[in-house]
């Protein structure tokens, strides 16, 4: 199973939505307010369409399940499913930054096989297909990516949400001993800067995110050579009935991983108990 085609169709769509969300940003679009008081424009919307209309054109027997979509149900009876994110980060382009992409996943079977995640300022276009590495496309050159070396808690360099940042980072960080953190909005951003080696950790363990923030970005990780958990050490289950991630996420290097999960299970505990 190659995926050759998926992925091309998967890349075309992504810059395809990047380029129409860039050219809407700063346009005024209004924001609204969707359930968990989440923003959502009409950028978020328009790409949302193009990217399921290219999918399901191209894989009618595939499910598709984007974020700005109501969920049909199909995604339980077909073996392949695509996620999508049309804009994650939203804050970030409603702001007028730079911090949000385009992120569309493939699943097949139980198993994250695909991810594309293409950040529209700076043109930076990560992929990866399982079992075939993952990579860069940037100013026009390809590169594969690594994750870092760092294996001393200490010395890890966090990254963590730029709009959701809240207390218990903090305490994660005193832990573990972290000084350097970074922040940035797009969770497919965050795990492509550990994909590459520029970061190696990032915690989030208030369970708001949903498995259309993953599925791709963790193909992309997984092939650099890092991991993505939930803040428990448990592998995400694409296949579950409720799509969000409320026990939180942690991705990384992949050094110090299940180090890093114990020692901060009891903080992820005490948010479990306050949501």
């Amino acid at each position: 199973m190659t995926l050759d085609d998926e992925l091309a169709t998967a890349i075309a769509l992504a810059r395809r939505a990047g380029e129409l969300v860039l050219g809407l940003q700063g346009a005024g679009l209004a924001v609204e307010r969707k359930a968990g008081d989440e923003p959502v424009t009409e950028a978020d919307r328009r790409a949302s369409v193009l990217i399921v209309e290219g999918l399901t054109r191209a894989f009618p027997a595939d499910a598709v399940l984007s974020e700005e979509a109501a969920d049909d149900g199909t995604r339980k009876s077909r073996r392949r499913v695509w996620m999508i994110d049309p804009i994650d980060g939203t804050n970030d382009f409603i702001r007028g930054e730079d911090g949000y992409s385009t992120m569309i996943g493939l699943l097949v079977g139980d198993a994250p096989a695909l991810g594309v995640v293409y950040q529209p300022r700076g043109d930076r276009l990560y992929t990866a297909v399982t079992g075939r590495g993952a990579f860069l496309e940037e100013r026009g050159a390809t590169r594969a990516l690594r994750v870092s070396a760092v294996d001393r808690a200490e010395a890890l360099r966090m990254v963590a949400s730029k709009s959701h940042r809240d207390e218990s980072i903090s305490r994660v960080k005193d832990s573990l001993g972290i000084v350097d953190e970074l922040n940035v909005g797009s969770v497919g951003l965050k795990l492509g800067l550990i994909a590459r080696g520029d970061r190696d950790l990032y915690v989030n363990l208030q369970g708001k995110s949903k498995r259309w923030d993953t599925l791709g970005p963790q193909v992309i990780l997984q092939e650099a050579g890092g991991r993505l958990t939930d803040a428990r050490g448990r592998a995400i289950d694409y296949r579950a009935d409720d799509l969000a991630n409320r026990d939180g996420l942690i991705a990384s290097n992949g050094r110090l991983h299940d180090e890093i999960v114990a020692k901060i299970a009891p903080i992820q505990a005490g948010v479990a108990r306050t949501e």
